[in-house]
């Protein structure tokens, strides 16, 4: 049986399937292969279906999937059956605003949220089972849980995060209990809700994203249900903001008056360049647009406004380290050791943990990832630093056991300079000590990393480290230059004033505490654009999630691999710009949608030898074109945009139904 199984996935994905019904197989080890290298290789456009005219904005399959769901600017959600691309149902919702978000609760109910603050479920059928009008603000995102169709969460700009339970009857007013999480109360007067998920796995998980860097995944099962401080005022959007600012703020920034979530309910996790800078706010301003459970729930997959694709293990996430503790507890005997003038000369640094003194002899390097090096190598000599780090992910991914790897990376990752670039570089330095504590290049680059981030501090105790670990360096130049460097910033340092509170750390004790134990990020995807639109989403591909998919500015959708973090596919997905990418439940059926009002089906192409016009062919420059598009400013973001979407030819006006 064993044999059979390995043999059928050498021939591929046919030959699986031709495995299965013969029934040497079955069909949860077929569906491991949803979603294969070979099958995005072959990823094509399949069919466009028009019928909205206005932006889809969102995307929903049931099930099943033998249904689509699109919901648009035209106040319209309209059904699809995806594989005869005909309309089911063009339903008028009632919304007044822009559609953001549609769930199916069950396949016969359908619930929607709009720019206009309402939240509203009604069945196919046309029969209204919500109206709720609670948020004073546009509602971005909803949320439902697997096997809960009663129950749905709204995340809005007002900074509510609300449970609507379809049992029972709703009125609006200040008797509804049904604030869940209120930002406001920790972030201050500013705080928006901008997209909520639940677990899939463990349905009192829930992870809401904000507009700032930060995700916060509760534990339902500690936070009691409060009610809105005030009654609701119905009337103009005018009234609407007055009562957000002057109502509903009255406490911003002071926490929960009940305590309605305890320390332990909630954790942070954010991309560890960014909770450790300094406390102040961050140009371009970030958001989080999207985040994700994977199918077994151990994973939170966010897409970072202004930023990167960044995924957190949720059981595992350890908070960012800058300077490790065995340098620390090194350094500290070292200056017990000179104070009490005990310390002898010739004795060497301590090992980093795991060694016992000892190096793990490193792994032989296979023909092909010694290939790889080699051309990574002189990549970075060449000063091409993107392509070579792409070469040094594949060697990783196929040999994570070498130190000289994660070295190489990390100097070429600092070259490179993009976004929390530096960081990682940092990251892989320390695991290249953790595989080989005596590997020179690697703790010479953590000090230089560290003064690279203006953290001349910890810079100082990496380099204290490193001399008295390889003595013979010490006097080196490329020291001597870096000492000088950390002396010269150290000094300016100490003539500045101290701030004990700067205009960042606003917001409650709570908060503040929260945000200081934020956990950091496992993988990190590069390469797409997230700048211009705040509802751009990231999903995993497969039931192994072996890949990630994201929307971009420029009007293309990324694919990655997870192992390697490398691109593998990039495919122009709309003429503006991509925000929706939602994967079939059980097929390698891949929609999207975005500023045009078309939504897009995609699939394995047949193996005819012709090209995909689709196709990005140099997704490197691509990639390198979207990082400097993000770090730009708005306008010349704006001018980029237009030039790589179609240059001369295109319409100069931005479409009228671009969100903002």
């Amino acid at each position: 049986m064993g044999r059979r199984e390995e043999a059928a996935w050498a021939q591929g994905t046919v030959g699986l399937t031709a495995a299965r019904e013969r029934g040497d197989i079955d069909r949860k080890f077929q569906s491991r292969l949803t979603v294969t290298r070979s099958m995005i290789d072959r990823l094509g456009l399949e069919k466009e279906l028009h019928g909205h005219t206005g932006c889809v904005n969102c995307l929903e399959w049931n099930r099943d999937g033998s249904v689509l769901a699109s919901a648009s600017d035209d106040l319209h959600v309209i059904l699809w059956d995806p594989y005869r691309y005909k309309q089911l149902h063009n339903m008028s919702t009632g919304h007044t605003g822009n559609i953001f978000s549609v769930k199916f609760l069950s396949p016969e109910i359908l619930a929607t949220c709009a720019a206009d603050g309402s939240v509203r479920a009604r069945s196919i059928s046309g029969t209204s089972l919500l109206e709720c009008s609670c948020h004073c603000g546009r509602v971005k995102r909803l949320a439902v849980a697997p096997d809960r169709p009663h129950l749905l969460w709204s995340a809005g700009e007002d900074g509510l995060v609300l449970q609507h339970d379809l049992r029972s009857p709703h009125r609006c007013n200040a008797d509804s209990a049904n604030v869940l999480v209120n930002l406001l109360n920790h972030l201050g007067r500013y705080a928006e809700a901008k997209c909520v998920a639940v677990n899939p796995r463990r349905p009192y998980q829930l992870a809401v994203g904000a507009n700032d860097f930060y995700v916060r995944l509760y534990d339902t099962r500690m936070i009691k249900l409060s009610r809105l401080q005030e009654t609701q005022i119905t009337g103009p959007s005018s009234g609407l903001m007055w009562e957000r600012q002057n109502v509903r703020c009255s406490r911003a920034g002071y926490g929960d008056p009940d305590n309605n979530i305890p320390r332990n309910a909630v954790t942070y996790f954010a991309p560890g360049h960014l909770s450790i800078g300094p406390n102040e706010p961050t140009f371009p301003k970030k958001a989080t647009t999207y985040v994700a459970f994977s199918n077994d729930g151990n994973e939170l997959l966010v897409n970072l406004g202004s930023e990167q694709v960044y995924l957190f293990d949720v059981n595992s996430a350890r908070r960012p380290v800058l300077v490790e503790s065995f340098i620390i507890q090194h350094n500290r005997g070292h200056r017990d050791d000179k104070r009490n003038g005990t310390r002898d000369a010739g004795a060497g640094g301590s090992a980093a943990p795991g060694s016992n003194g000892t190096v793990d002899p490193q792994p032989v390097l296979p023909d092909r990832v010694r290939h790889l090096k080699e051309m990574a190598n002189d990549l970075v000599n060449s000063s091409n630093y993107s392509a070579a780090v792409e070469l040094y992910n594949s060697a990783i991914a196929a040999c994570p056991d070498c130190a000289l790897l994660y070295s190489n990376r990390a100097a070429a990752l600092m070259r490179r300079g993009w976004s929390g670039d530096t960081y990682a570089a940092i990251r892989d330095c320390y695991r290249a000590i953790k595989l080989d504590s005596n590997h020179v290049k690697s703790h010479f680059r953590l000090a230089k990393g560290l003064m690279d981030l203006k953290r001349a501090r910890e810079a100082r105790e990496c380099l204290l480290y490193f001399k008295d670990k390889f003595p013979k360096h010490a006097a080196s130049h490329a020291v001597f230059l870096l000492q000088k460097d950390i002396a010269t910033a150290l000094q300016n340092t100490d003539m500045q004033p101290d701030e004990a509170e700067e205009e960042g750390g606003s917001g409650s004790l709570l908060e503040r505490q929260l945000r200081g134990s934020a956990l950091d990020y496992s993988h990190r995807f590069l390469g797409h654009c997230n700048t211009t639109t705040d509802i751009k989403e990231a999903n995993f591909l497969g039931p192994d999630a072996n890949f990630i998919a994201a929307g971009s500015d420029d009007g293309s959708m990324f694919i990655w691999c997870r192992r390697s973090g490398n691109i593998v596919r990039c495919l122009r997905g709309d003429e503006s710009i991509v925000n929706c990418v939602q994967l079939h439940p059980s097929q390698f059926l891949l929609a999207t949608s975005g500023i045009e009002a078309v939504v897009r089906l995609w699939s394995p192409r047949p193996e005819d030898g012709l090209q995909e016009s689709r196709v990005v062919g140099e997704a490197g420059a691509a990639a390198a074109a979207n990082q400097q598009r993000m770090r730009s400013d708005p306008f010349e973001s704006m001018l980029l945009n237009i030039s790589f979407a179609g240059g001369a030819d295109r319409d100069m006006h931005s479409p009228a139904c671009r969100a903002t």
